[in-house]
């Protein structure tokens, strides 16, 4: 099993939190396939749309920025160790859940795992890919009771 050392920081503007930090652990580890150190952010918009539109040139808030640190290391135990920031907007996140008819819990575990997934290098950038991430999230997500989030 994957051993992960999470930090977990909320935005004094990122809004209530619905679910409790062990269970935002639990959520994060399920997607772990390698060891990692991770930093879980929830922010308000203003946070997210500054992030969005300095680093992928974006003027909005989005939902989940998983910013990946690959420092190249030539030490076996430093490349194996997955590093990154996951960023995400719980505003966003209670809109996108009020217009999916999902609930702000549900949809914040998809999230979290989209964004462990990004962090050990998956994406979506091709059909494939995102078939391949999907699925994974569906499987992921089912362990705890929760419904394909990409189901309408």
């Amino acid at each position: 099993m994957a051993h992960l050392s999470l930090s977990i920081q909320l935005a004094p503007d990122a809004g209530e939190l619905p679910a409790d930090r062990r269970q935002l652990r639990r959520w994060a580890n399920a997607a772990l396939t390698r060891d990692a150190a991770l930093t879980l952010r929830l922010v308000g918009e203003a946070e997210a749309r500054t992030l969005n539109a300095q680093f992928r040139g974006r003027d909005y808030a989005t939902n989940v920025l998983t910013f990946a640190y690959d420092d190249d290391a030539d030490d076996a135990i430093d490349a194996a160790l997955v590093q990154a920031d996951i960023v995400i907007c719980l505003p966003v996140v209670a809109r996108e859940a009020r217009e999916q008819g999902k609930t702000v819990r549900d949809h914040l575990a998809h999230l979290i795992v989209h964004g462990v997934l990004h962090a050990q290098g998956m994406d979506h950038e091709t059909a494939a890919d995102a078939q391949t991430m999907e699925a994974l999230e569906i499987a992921m997500l089912r362990r705890f009771r929760i419904g394909n989030p990409y189901l309408a």
